[in-house]
This record gives C-alpha cells, sequence and structure tokens, in this order.
C-alpha cells in the first residue's frame, strides 16, 4: 500500500478513529523497537558447534601442567 493511499484511507476517518490509528502506531513502534534490543532466548540455538575435545586439554600448555 502506497503512503498516499494509506493517507487517504486515515483522512476519511472521524477523529476519534484517526486517534485510535496513532495509538496502534505507537503500540507497533514500541513493539517492533524492543524486539529489536532484546533477543528471544535461544534466538542462536545451532549458530555454534562444539567440538568432542572442547575440554581436553591445549598443547599450548603441556609445560604448565606437568
Amino acid at each position: 500500500m502506497s503512503d498516499l493511499a494509506l493517507f487517504s484511507k486515515l483522512s476519511s476517518l472521524p477523529e476519534h478513529l484517526k486517534i485510535e490509528v496513532i495509538d496502534y502506531i505507537e503500540f507497533l513502534e514500541k513493539k517492533y523497537q524492543s524486539s529489536k534490543l532484546h533477543p528471544k532466548a535461544g534466538c542462536m540455538k545451532g549458530t555454534f558447534k562444539m567440538e568432542d575435545d572442547f575440554d581436553e586439554p591445549l598443547d599450548d600448555f603441556k609445560e604448565y601442567m606437568e
């Protein structure tokens, strides 16, 4: 929907409905901002892979572990 079509529909509404539209737009803006700033738990699932030898000592530190 173009901005012009949206504006013409909005212009034809009575004043009390225009206020409701403004309230809804503000609600959507807050909802979008909060979802952008706070990722949901588990949203990175599957992004990282743990190797099987993750807990094994590193060869670089052998000298210090003896």
